[in-house]
This record gives structure tokens, C-alpha cells and sequence, in this order.
């Protein structure tokens, strides 16, 4: 969705201490992003432990809101969603060439990673 960042930052909370904006909206967004974690969690928490059915629209939902924080941390970091997806599939892919392997996993090349990570589009930088 394009205007997706947009349309959260339309519904965020303007109380921000003066001089602090991007700390704020980051805080902002961490606490957000654990609090919707934590939800996300207790329904499972709760069909595995007390037997009840996995509620997967509150399931959804909660995505949902997980994503409308990262949202807004994306803009506190002056990114995108889209621009951050690529990073983290381009990093993995440095990772684990052709597939998940736990060698690799312990074995990382924390150097090229990091060259993805800097990379301004997030591409494999060789």
C-alpha cells in the first residue's frame, strides 16, 4: 500500500516533548511494538496452554498493529517499509546463500551483512 505510512502517521499521538521528536516517535514505537508483540502472543499462550481456538482475526489484527508501529518508526528513520523488507531479504540472502543452515546461522560474515544494511537501497553491495 503506498500511502500506507501516511495514513499512520495521520493517527499518531502529536505529544512530543520539544526537541525530541525522532527519540520520542522511536519510543514511541518500540513500546507500541512490544505491547503488540505481547498481544500477539497471549492468544497462542492460550490455546496451547488453557486449550482454546486460535483466534486468527485477533491474530491479524494484531499484525496489523505491529506494522502500523514499524510504520512509524520507519519514518522517524527517514526509510520505508518496502525499503527495510528489501533490506532484511538482501541481508538473509548474504546469510544464507541458498537456504537456512544453523552452521551459517553461528557463522555469520557480520562485515557483508553490515555492507547490505549501509547500502542506501539495501541491495547485496559485492
Amino acid at each position: 500500500m503506498e500511502n500506507f505510512t501516511q495514513s499512520c502517521k495521520r493517527t499518531e499521538s502529536g505529544a512530543v516533548p520539544l526537541g525530541h521528536q525522532q527519540l520520542s516517535r522511536l519510543l514511541h514505537a518500540a513500546m507500541g511494538m512490544a505491547t503488540e508483540a505481547g498481544e500477539f502472543m497471549d492468544p497462542l499462550k492460550k490455546a496451547l496452554f488453557y486449550g482454546r481456538e486460535v483466534d486468527e482475526v485477533n491474530l491479524r489484527e494484531e499484525i496489523g498493529d505491529l506494522l502500523w508501529y514499524i510504520a512509524i518508526a520507519c519514518d522517524a528513520l527517514d526509510t520505508t517499509v518496502e525499503l527495510e523488507m528489501a533490506r532484511v531479504i538482501n541481508k538473509l540472502m548474504v546469510r544464507y546463500p541458498d537456504k537456512f543452515e544453523g552452521y551459517l546461522a553461528e557463522h555469520r560474515d557480520l562485515d557483508a551483512e553490515r555492507a547490505v544494511l549501509e547500502s542506501p537501497s539495501g541491495t547485496i553491495v559485492m
